[in-house]
């Protein structure tokens, strides 16, 4: 169950950027890559301002590919503004990153990272993640339609479900 939504790409790094166009390239991954290089933009992309105001042209990513460290706010400055936003707050995150801290994963994870993939080292090996990740994340997971209403009722603190 593919879609042609697109993949929100936090990474400051041109080079990483760069490597990771290939990779989808090469993976056949037919969503597009949007990139914001630093927390900032990624926060502007989200939440429609200034330049991403037009959805048509900045759609709602169906994934986001987050880096820790970036200027402007952190990639877990990010995830965190991103959990507290109710229409947001189920977008899937994937903290890509160099970091192999266990400090690094363990906070990214309680903040509600998805996923936490270190940054490989060889184009064959990120080309092995992309795939993964189009496998898992783009073709067989499924995840919860958007429901402003029901939003609004989680936050109200009422537990119905919409009909389906």
């Amino acid at each position: 169950m593919t879609n042609d939504k697109p993949i929100l790409y936090a990474e400051d790094d041109e080079d990483d950027v760069f490597l990771m166009k290939r990779a989808f390239k090469k993976a056949g991954v037919v969503n597009p890559l949007q990139i914001v290089t630093d927390g900032n933009l990624a926060i502007k992309y989200l939440s429609g301002l200034g330049r991403y105001a037009n959805r048509e042209a900045h759609p709602l990513p169906c994934l986001i590919l987050l880096d820790l460290k970036m200027p402007g706010k952190s990639g877990f400055e990010v995830l965190k503004w991103l959990r507290m936003q109710p229409s947001l707050s189920t977008l899937p995150v994937i903290v890509i990153t160099s970091s192999n801290h266990e400090s690094d994963i363990h906070r990214a994870y309680l903040i509600g990272a998805n996923g936490f993939l270190i940054k490989p080292g060889k184009p064959d090996e990120l080309l092995a993640k992309v795939q993964c990740i189009k496998d898992y994340w783009l073709t067989h997971n499924r995840m919860p339609p958007a429901y402003p209403a029901f939003s609004d009722e989680i936050e109200s603190g009422a537990t119905k479900s919409p009909a389906a």
